[in-house]
């Protein structure tokens, strides 16, 4: 491995931002990759990449001489901004004389479950998995559960109708993106592990449950429906695809504590 920063892709966003807290007080150098260029007045001891991984501009400027990639950008073209990144790695190792193109670190994040949940997003996280897997590079590979903020969403995107939808049978196992970053943060500071275990959170809920919570925390009600939905996808969601097995429930912050904390901002 050579030494570098820790370059984080999408760096400003859902799981970037607390990853990047992470690894600045872990003492890391870490260097931001992000559409958007710097905000005036951020003074904070990291470097900055202005990229955009879904064009792949700029992209083999923002990993040349970095020593870890952590690839937390993601969106519907999942495969095509992995494509861009790993290539760029690829190219710039390369180029440096890496043999094999081995001395660049690269760690992604990705989504427990989507082996057996037939999902469009969930099948290019998948292939996202082999193009990583499959390119020459060192690499780590985390799997995690939905995170808190995903599930507050899912239900108070429902709010102006006149009822909750809440499948039957769904259950998710929420867990905190800090918690996430955490062991992120741990990862890109380590060695190439290949596929790690998974992580989720410390608890399995119906998703009933979750809607009921969300509400109570939202100050507002509305009648919950529960439709069995048909489908391979539905099946293997309510036959807990997407649940870790229980000595992988590592997380700590429940549901309860994450929306207490959202209410107190």
């Amino acid at each position: 491995m050579v030494n570098g920063p820790i370059l984080v892709t999408g760096g400003t966003g859902r799981l970037g931002t607390p990853l990047v807290t992470r690894l600045l007080a872990n003492g890391a150098a870490v260097r931001v990759m992000s559409r958007s260029p710097r905000v005036a007045g951020d003074d904070r001891p990291y470097e900055w990449a202005t990229a955009d991984l879904g064009t792949g501009a700029g992209v083999e400027a923002a990993v040349r001489g970095a020593g870890t990639v952590v690839h937390c950008a993601t969106g519907a073209r999942d495969v095509e901004l992995t494509r861009h990144i790993v290539g760029a790695a690829r190219t710039v190792a390369g180029r440096d004389g890496f043999e094999g193109a081995t001395a660049l670190h690269l760690v992604h994040i990705s989504i427990v479950g989507i082996d057996d949940v037939p999902l469009p997003y969930y099948r290019s996280k998948l292939a996202s998995e082999g193009l990583v897997q499959s390119s020459g590079l060192p690499y780590t590979i985390l799997r995690a559960t939905q995170f808190h903020d995903l599930m507050a969403l899912i239900v108070s995107s429902q709010r102006r109708l006149p009822a909750v939808l809440s499948p039957r049978g769904f259950r998710f196992q929420p867990v905190a993106v800090t918690e996430v970053a955490d062991r992120l943060a741990g990862l890109a500071q380590g060695e190439p592990a290949g596929r790690v275990p998974d992580v989720g959170g410390p608890e399995v809920r119906p998703l009933r449950e979750l809607a009921e919570a969300t509400m109570r925390a939202g100050g507002w009600r509305r009648r919950i429906v529960e439709p069995r939905l048909p489908g391979r996808a539905a099946r293997a969601v309510t036959g807990g695809a997407l649940l870790t097995p229980p000595d992988r429930a590592v997380g700590t912050v429940t549901y309860e504590e994450y929306l207490d904390t959202r209410r107190r901002g």
